[in-house]
């Protein structure tokens, strides 16, 4: 967690100074910012595959007295703008467009300013899975399942027990009753309460529509910044129709117990 401060060049309000991130994910605060601040993501792979990494930074909440851009040979485009409010809003782009180039704004007092944000590095699939996928709420197809199954980061069996949309984040968050965790890569979904119940929850796109409801679904999706984002969701009944179909004909790329 690099962690520059500015007032140690409060003398030279035109000081660049470099910062060199080799983890794959992370987080940078930049304290009390004057000048400007490169940020350099150099991922600990081969650079023959930086072509396929797609970079995506969370501002914090509270992120203030700096503008974030992407430059590439010289050429600046705004990506955040000092100010800006937008409430869990990402940021992504190709990594060969460019790095991080963040300049701080003319403050009055910048002992009150802190510019940070959360960034992770992915693969290209895995990002157009989260961002750019053309119709984020229409059903997946029984092989986009199957798959999913595979290659998710968390996949469960269970209930809809409430749905909480958040207008101003135009998100929806989906408190889910586990009936069966085949798998989580966090620790989103755990045992609450006396009754020993397994718990959760899932965010989705507002304009999704989705509603509390009886039956079981196989919840499968990707872990973003922390938080559990929602991927392929059929009922479980149809899940179990598509497996065992899949299975009997030997086409399932994945073994995992339906029932």
């Amino acid at each position: 967690l690099p962690s520059p401060s500015g007032l140690t060049h409060e003398s030279h309000k035109k000081d660049v100074e470099q910062v060199y991130l080799r983890c794959s994910e992370g987080s940078i605060e930049w304290m009390y910012p004057t000048g400007a601040l490169i940020v350099n993501l150099r991922p600990n792979t081969s650079p023959a595959s930086y072509k396929h990494l797609t970079v995506c930074i969370k501002p914090f909440k509270d992120s203030a007295g700096a503008n974030i851009y992407l430059e590439k040979t010289g050429e600046l485009k705004l990506l955040v703008q000092d100010g800006d409010r937008r409430p869990s809003k990402v940021y992504c782009f190709g990594y060969d467009q460019g790095g991080l180039f963040i300049e701080a704004t003319p403050q009055q007092d910048i002992s009150r300013k802190i510019t940070g944000f959360q960034y992770e590095l992915m693969n290209k699939g895995i990002a157009s899975d989260l961002h750019t996928v053309s119709a984020p709420c229409r059903p997946c197809s029984d092989t986009e399942v199957l798959l999913a199954v595979c290659t998710s980061d968390f996949v469960i069996r269970g209930s809809i027990q409430d749905v909480t949309n958040k207008a101003e984040e135009q998100e929806s968050i989906i408190h889910v009753g586990v009936n069966k965790l085949y798998r989580q890569k966090s620790k989103v979904f755990q045992l609450t309460g006396e009754s020993g119940n397994w718990r959760g929850q899932i965010k989705t796109l507002l304009k999704c529509g989705v509603k509390p409801g009886d039956g079981d679904f196989l919840f499968t999706g990707r872990m973003h910044f922390g938080e559990a984002r929602l991927g392929c969701a059929p009922r479980f009944k149809d899940f179990q129709r598509m497996y065992k179909e899949a299975k009997d004909k030997g086409l399932n790329p994945c073994e995992i117990g339906p029932d």
